[in-house]
């Protein structure tokens, strides 16, 4: 199936409010926090020259992050550590989780001293509802699916008065998200420091905060040159139709087996500031990610299909896009590696 390839017709400068909301400076401070605390250190970043017809690709290899395995370790964890220092006496914290997630608030609920519980769908496997155990959540299930698992981590966060740490936004609920994607800015401030600045940016997105925090760093830190292109799966384009819309929409979607990037209804922050600085949105096939896992794990760089995405929509590009993206020989390709391989459930 061919790929949909979408030109951002909103695109427009980084300006100063964006700043304040999520650049640079929130991720060094993010990022200062962090190297305080005893498991952190920087993930590693590949060099693969050569690839996909680039000068090089530049691949932060996310699969051993804080001994979470993924970049998620960085959002939840910093939300929950800054809501503690402002109220370390306050009420526990709630969130619904069908991966990484859950394990970073309930890390950060640990570290901080205080209550988490976290709501599963039917379907997620008991295992990880064991690591969720280990760290001190109370897991408790809620229906077959995310969806469900968010109405009641949202229910419970109403009723008695808890915290609710959710990696989405939308009207009224808006602080704590960013929180979460200021987190996620670290990673990027880590790749920084291979000196060379990208001229394109490749991001996956399931709600988008990844991509939002992934554009605001890039923009701050290098200008308007590099082009930031989101990724997202052909079973749940939310961004893209968004970005098509003009406002978030919520998408039917399609099977995907990218249960990571499984999101039919984007963040509300990181809609509003990717459809201002965002070049071009793209759909990849199941097909096309895991085929980007083999090449990349070729390279010695072992990813999942989810963690490959970006590099797929690099690998899936049309030669009428990389001539739209000026993307040839002499292109420095920035790729964030969000998770290792996922092991057989």
């Amino acid at each position: 199936m061919a790929i949909m390839e979408f030109a951002n017709p909103g695109r427009a400068p980084y300006t100063e409010r964006e700043r304040e909301l999520i650049g640079a400076r929130h991720a060094q401070r993010a990022r200062a926090h962090f190297s305080r605390r005893p498991g952190y250190r920087p993930t590693p970043v590949h060099t693969i020259p050569g690839f996909a017809g680039t000068h090089a690709a530049y691949v932060k290899d996310e699969s051993a992050r804080m001994g979470l395995g993924s970049f998620k370790a960085l959002g939840g964890a910093y939300a929950v550590h800054l809501l503690a220092q402002h109220d370390p006496g306050g009420p526990p914290f709630v969130c619904a989780s069908a991966g990484n997630h859950g394990l970073s608030v309930a890390r950060g609920a640990a570290e901080a001293g205080v209550p988490c519980v976290v709501y599963l769908g039917d379907g997620v496997p008991e295992a990880f509802a064991q690591r969720l155990r280990a760290l001190g959540a109370d897991v408790r299930r809620s229906g077959g699916d995310y969806d469900a698992s968010m109405a009641a981590a949202l229910h419970a966060a109403k009723e008695h008065g808890w915290r609710l740490v959710a990696d989405s936004s939308w009207e009224g609920y808006t602080d704590v998200p960013l929180h979460v994607m200021r987190g996620y800015g670290v990673l990027f401030d880590e790749l920084a420091d291979t000196g060379a600045a990208p001229t394109h940016v490749f991001v996956q997105a399931g709600v988008g905060g990844l991509a939002a925090a992934a554009a605001a760093y890039a923009r701050d830190r290098w200008g308007e040159a590099p082009r930031i292109v989101v990724v997202e799966p052909e079973g749940a384009p939310c961004l893209i139709e968004s970005a098509r819309a003009g406002r978030p929409v919520r998408v039917a979607g399609a099977p995907t087996t990218l249960g990571r990037l499984d999101c039919h209804e984007p963040s509300l922050i990181a809609h509003r500031l990717l459809s201002r600085l965002a070049d071009l949105y793209l759909t990849i096939t199941d097909d096309q990610a895991r085929a980007a896992a083999r090449e990349l794990a070729a390279h010695g760089v072992r990813l999942s299909a989810c963690g490959a995405a970006g590099a797929a929509g690099l690998l899936a590009l049309t030669p009428e896009a990389r001539s739209a993206l000026a993307l040839d020989r002499t292109s420095r390709i920035f790729l964030v590696g969000t998770e290792g391989p996922v092991e057989p459930k």
